[in-house]
């Protein structure tokens, strides 16, 4: 007998984007960091650090981050779970509710794919579903999956789009299962899922202080559903979760939105700049509602440019993969960073 069950050694892991060490002389443009500094108000709960909150366990539940989630939503404080980064959430919620072929996890392609490693670590049948040629909402394939769980990432990696709200409502009517709507990437969208959770009992919304909120070393996330939705995720997730340092940060985070905002205007005013330098170059690029784009390059060497970046120092996403492999997800950063990958890119297709 193995050591492993026969589902961990058949999967292969999630591989996340590379990390270099801190301090690296390196333009990091491959996981969709925010490139501007967290809120200071949060620096500041840091910088007053009371030892106590290590000596003692935390608040389960990080009640008072759940508090300011509600002031700044207008979701009650009972409709909040936290996690550890929402990639926690995520887990939570497959092991509460995926199992085998009768509770399969279904989403449409390409997307984070971190969904295929929890169904695969359950074990719980995935079904993909390819989106359309513009990226619409496949809705009725779906539908006909009869998935346990239909993930829905909007604004979705790594293509950039947003799904239509109308969209979103009529896959949470048509479903018998859950409507996960992943929205990671919604602080630098125009629009949310939001309204949904009033309407329905089926949807949760996941969300993270990763990107808007410059805080993805932090490791917090959270959910919004109907208590009778969370219930049974309670009972999955980790007793402490959550830890003290995280729920005070984050909470100031949380409650300091016209810090957030203001770095996330930047991010799209960036993001409307490199797209329009990288169609200059001969690029093609998808409009993005994210803090990235994904663009192919004129030639559609990818992964030649990416590994030609790398060597200069710079970081850009490739995924090897049927309909990506032409393609580089590149995380928008500063206008200096931003115009120093140009120069890079010049060179390179000049040479």
């Amino acid at each position: 007998m193995g050591y492993f069950r026969p589902a961990i050694e058949a999967m292969t892991g999630y591989i996340p984007g590379e990390q270099p060490k801190p301090g690296t002389n390196i333009i990091k443009l491959n996981t969709n960091e925010n490139p501007y500094p967290p809120s200071p108000k949060a620096l500041e709960v840091l910088r007053s650090l009371d030892s106590e909150w290590l000596r003692r366990y935390p608040d389960p539940f990080a009640k008072e981050f759940c508090q300011a989630v509600s002031e700044v939503l207008g979701v009650p404080a009972d409709w909040v779970l936290v996690g550890n980064g929402s990639d926690d959430v995520l887990n939570v919620l497959v092991r509460a509710c995926a199992e085998g072929a009768d509770r399969s996890v279904v989403y449409p392609m390409p997307t984070y794919v971190l969904y295929r490693t929890l169904a695969a670590m359950q074990p719980a049948d995935v079904v993909e579903v390819p989106y359309g040629e513009e990226f619409q909402l496949p809705i009725e394939a779906l539908v006909a999956a009869k998935g346990a769980i239909t993930f829905i990432a909007t604004p979705n990696s790594p293509s950039g789009h947003c799904v239509p709200l109308e969209d979103l409502r009529t896959l949470a009517q048509q479903v018998a299962g859950i409507v996960a709507i992943d929205e990671a990437y919604v602080d630098f969208a125009e629009s949310s899922a939001l309204p949904l959770l009033q309407e329905f009992e089926n949807v949760i919304l996941l969300r993270t202080l990763s990107k808007g909120y410059s805080l993805a070393g932090l490791r917090m996330g959270f959910a919004l559903a109907n208590p009778k939705l969370l219930t049974g995720l309670f009972k999955v997730k980790d007793s402490y979760n959550i830890d003290a340092i995280a729920t005070a940060i984050g909470t100031a985070a949380m409650r300091d939105q016209s810090y957030k905002n203001a770095c996330a205007e930047k991010v799209k005013r960036s993001r409307t700049q490199l797209s329009t330098d990288l169609k200059n170059l001969g690029f093609t690029v998808l409009p993005s509602h994210g803090n990235f784009v994904l663009a192919t390059p004129p030639d559609g060497r990818a992964e030649f440019l990416q590994q030609a970046l790398k060597q200069r120092g710079i970081l850009l996403r490739y995924f090897k993969q049927p309909g990506l492999d032409d393609k580089l997800r590149i995380t928008v950063g500063t206008d200096a960073q931003n115009q120093i990958l140009i120069e890079a890119i010049v060179s390179l297709l000049n040479s």
